[in-house]
């Protein structure tokens, strides 16, 4: 398999290049040369297989031969010990929680298979490859233990100070070891764009080898394709279901993306709501046809605080910049904050269900979809992205009731903060990572 950069003007690449760059040299995201297709024959072998076997049917078809196939395997099988339920509401409303991993949020499908594939094709260069993030939540913490431990890897996490909840704080910042924590006086964007221009910068990349476990990086995003095609085939075997429509809460657009990719695969996909909140950029390109991003708006779904997005470039790519192609696959729905609480506390008076605000974003704009689109009768897949005790403040304010916290997140509010904090200048972030350097 071969990856291109969405810019265009690149070399392509393969995927141990596409892992360890992260970012393209033009400035572009690597994008595979042609998405792998599943016959109906290979569907149907895969109906009743267990979620890693799916992973790992995918996982192949991206990875080629760079991996031997049994050392692939045994990733797979060392990234996913733990479940993915899919929980029913009614008869047609599904929520897949994705936070049963060791960081309780669905950023650790992505950033254990990632860890693994920087840590093989490093040894295999025999290099140090410092991994550079910036995050809005839970894509640090689920990469600090993700990368926490793999030789010839060390992380550097930026964070946006006083943006991500506590619990997300104390995850990111108390790793230790070979990860190091940023934190930066500004928002995700600046975070985002710190971390794109040390990628760019010739200097830098002299000294470093630099890659990326934000969603810009290829292998990250790829793994996040495997819970779409388990949900939908699960959804197909046991529910008869042969279309799913799945919503997405959306920030940076990588979640989206990387269910585009399952889609394109073959899996019995139908349609996407791009769940957003008040950062509606995506949202109202898809209606207007005119991409205009504006600075970022903080709200009570914090992860999904982005208002310039990466992965925007990627779904501009698959649909050839057209937003009425984009649109035939994906609707964008913007969830208030006053609906984002209504919602948490609806659906726990409903169902006696409990979820995290980015969830009720989701949930409540698959609801809207419905209230307008009744032609179609498919199973409605909610993604759940985060455990709810991850915000607490947001969950005590819309239901009035004491969160039972897991004994994983108590531990973490035990330890002793560690992160470095820089303005939102790239000069310091440079600074940083020469020191760093010269501390090898």
């Amino acid at each position: 398999m071969i990856y291109f950069s969405t810019n265009k003007s690149s070399v392509p690449v393969s995927i141990k290049k596409a892992t360890l760059e992260g970012l393209a040299p033009d400035g572009g995201l690597y994008v595979p040369s042609e998405i792998p297709h599943f016959s109906p024959e290979e569907l149907a072998l895969l109906e009743g297989a267990t979620f890693n076997n799916i992973a790992f049917a995918i996982a192949k078809k991206f990875v080629g031969s760079e991996i031997p196939l049994e050392q692939l395997s045994d990733m797979i099988e060392s990234c996913y010990p733990f479940e993915t339920p899919i929980v029913g509401l009614d008869n047609e409303t599904f929520i897949e929680e994705l936070f049963c991993g060791p960081t309780l949020a669905f950023k650790d499908y992505g950033a254990r298979f990632l860890a693994r594939l920087t840590g093989y094709f490093a040894a295999e260069s025999d290099k140090l490859v410092t991994v550079l993030v910036a995050t809005s939540g839970d894509t640090g913490s689920a990469v600090a233990y993700g990368f926490q431990g793999i030789p010839h890897t060390r992380v550097v996490l930026l964070y946006p100070s006083g943006k991500v909840s506590h619990l997300q704080e104390q995850q990111l910042t108390t790793a230790g070891g070979n990860v190091h924590a940023i934190e930066v006086q500004g928002d995700f964007d600046d975070c985002q764009r710190m971390v794109k221009q040390a990628f760019m910068d010739p200097d830098l990349k002299e000294q470093l080898t630099l890659t990326s476990a934000n969603s810009i990086n290829i292998s990250r995003l790829i793994p996040q394709s495997f819970y779409y095609a388990w949900a939908s085939l699960q959804l197909k075997e046991q529910y008869g279901f042969n279309q799913s429509l799945f919503s997405v809460p959306s920030g940076n657009y990588g979640n989206l993306t990387a269910g585009v990719l399952a889609k394109r695969m073959g899996f019995p996909i139908s349609h996407f709501i791009a769940a957003s909140n008040a950062n509606d950029s995506v949202t109202r390109y898809l209606e207007e046809g005119r991409y205009d991003p504006r600075p970022t708006i903080t709200t009570c779904s914090t992860a999904m605080d982005v208002g310039n997005p990466s992965n925007f470039a990627r779904l501009k790519y698959f649909y050839g910049n057209d937003h009425v192609a984009m649109g035939h696959d994906i609707t964008g729905i913007a969830v208030s904050d006053d609906e984002t609480l209504a919602t948490i506390k609806s659906v726990h008076d409903r169902f006696g269900y409990i979820m995290d605000p980015h969830t009720a974003v989701a949930f409540r704009a698959l609801e809207l979809y419905r209230s307008s689109e009744s032609h179609i009768k498919n199973a409605g897949v909610v993604l759940s992205t985060a455990h709810p005790a991850k915000f607490l403040e947001v969950l005590q304010d819309a239901l009035n009731k004491e969160i039972n916290i897991p004994a994983r997140l108590l531990e973490v509010l035990e330890k002793k903060k560690m992160a470095t904090m820089i303005s939102s200048e790239y000069s310091e972030l440079a600074s940083f990572l020469n020191e760093l350097k010269q501390s090898e």
